[in-house]
């Protein structure tokens, strides 16, 4: 009967860049611009090359290695304050914005269908018109 090994835990698996890049987006991008800074002090194309990963990556411009630091906003708003009170204000007050944020949305669908059928109604009598002027110059 052979024996099967465990697999190995998911950070010993990991070998020391996946595990440094782990390190680096738990705590934010604070560390990822100290890491580069530190390696163009010490040798510059290790800051050269972090700053090449972190625009390759995105990890300059959006706060994607930051995500298991924060919360969401669901857990947050839906975290009892101890209140009652103040806990039904605010689970009404919210309700009362996503029904004004559909109401917004839905005013801007209508707002884009006017502008567009005038722009489309604009388009098709320009196009009658030069239709007609040119009938009338071959008439002629």
């Amino acid at each position: 009967m052979s024996t099967i090994a465990a697999p190995a835990s998911p950070p010993a698996r990991m070998g020391w860049f996946s595990r440094a890049e782990a390190w680096l987006d738990n705590k934010g991008k604070g560390a990822w611009i100290a890491a580069m800074v530190l390696g163009f002090i010490f040798f510059w194309p290790v800051g050269l090359a972090l700053l090449a990963y972190m625009i390759w990556s995105k990890r300059m411009f959006n706060s994607s290695c930051n995500r298991s630091r924060r919360l969401s906003p669901n857990f947050t708003t839906m975290r009892s304050s101890g209140n009652s009170a103040f806990d039904a204000y605010k689970t009404e007050t919210l309700r009362r914005l996503e029904e004004e944020q559909e109401n917004f949305e839905a005013f801007l669908g209508r707002l884009r269908e006017a502008k567009d059928k005038a722009e489309f109604d604009q388009f098709m009598d320009d196009r009658a018109k030069s239709a007609r002027d040119e009938r009338e110059s071959q008439d002629a």
